[in-house]
C-alpha cells in the first residue's frame, strides 16, 4: 500500500524538476553550459504529464547530439572546450578554497567571490560533466563520418515528419 498522497507528491516534484531543467537549460544557451541537454531533460521529465513536451523530446535530443558531433569535428574546438571546462573548474576551485580579496579589488569586500564553497563545487561539478560530455562526444563521433550521416538523416526524417 502506498503512501496517501504519494502519486501527486512525485508528479508535482518531476514537474517542478523539469521546469528548472528548462529554464536552466534556456539560461545556458547564452551561458556557459550545456543548455540542450538540460533542455532535453527538462522535457523528458515534463513529456510524462504534458503531450506538447512528449512531441518536442525527440527533435531537441536530436539537435543535442548534432551540438555534440559540431563539437569535436575539429582539434581547436576540442582542445577550446577542454580549455574552457578546466578553467570553469579552476575557478570552482578558487571559490572553494576562498581567498581574502586581493588589494586591487575596490568594491565591497563581500562582492568578491560571492556564493560561497557551494559555488565552487558546482562550478567543479560543471567542468566535469563539461569534460566527460566532450569525451562521450569524441567517441561516438569524432572520425565517424557514418555515425554523423546517421544522425543528420535523423534529423530530416524528423524534420519532415514534423511538416
Amino acid at each position: 500500500m502506498g503512501v496517501p498522497g504519494g502519486g501527486v507528491a512525485k508528479r508535482v516534484v518531476l514537474e517542478s524538476l523539469g521546469w528548472i531543467l528548462v529554464v536552466v537549460g534556456v539560461a545556458a544557451l547564452v551561458l556557459p553550459g550545456p543548455g540542450l541537454i538540460a533542455i532535453f531533460a527538462g522535457l523528458v521529465l515534463l513529456s510524462q504529464q504534458y503531450e506538447w513536451a512528449d512531441r518536442r523530446v525527440e527533435p531537441v535530443r536530436l539537435r543535442a547530439m548534432r551540438g555534440a558531433a559540431d563539437s569535436v569535428e575539429t582539434w581547436p574546438r576540442i582542445v577550446g572546450s577542454c580549455l574552457a571546462a578546466l578553467v570553469l573548474m579552476g575557478f570552482g576551485v578558487l571559490w572553494i578554497m576562498d581567498p581574502p580579496a586581493p588589494g586591487w579589488w575596490s568594491l565591497r569586500e563581500s562582492w568578491w567571490l560571492p556564493g560561497g564553497i557551494w559555488t565552487g563545487v558546482t562550478q567543479v561539478a560543471s567542468g566535469l560533466f563539461a569534460i566527460g560530455l566532450i569525451i562521450y562526444s569524441y567517441r561516438r563521433f569524432h572520425h565517424r563520418p557514418e555515425a554523423r550521416a546517421e544522425l543528420d538523416e535523423d534529423i530530416s526524417t524528423a524534420d519532415s515528419a514534423a511538416d
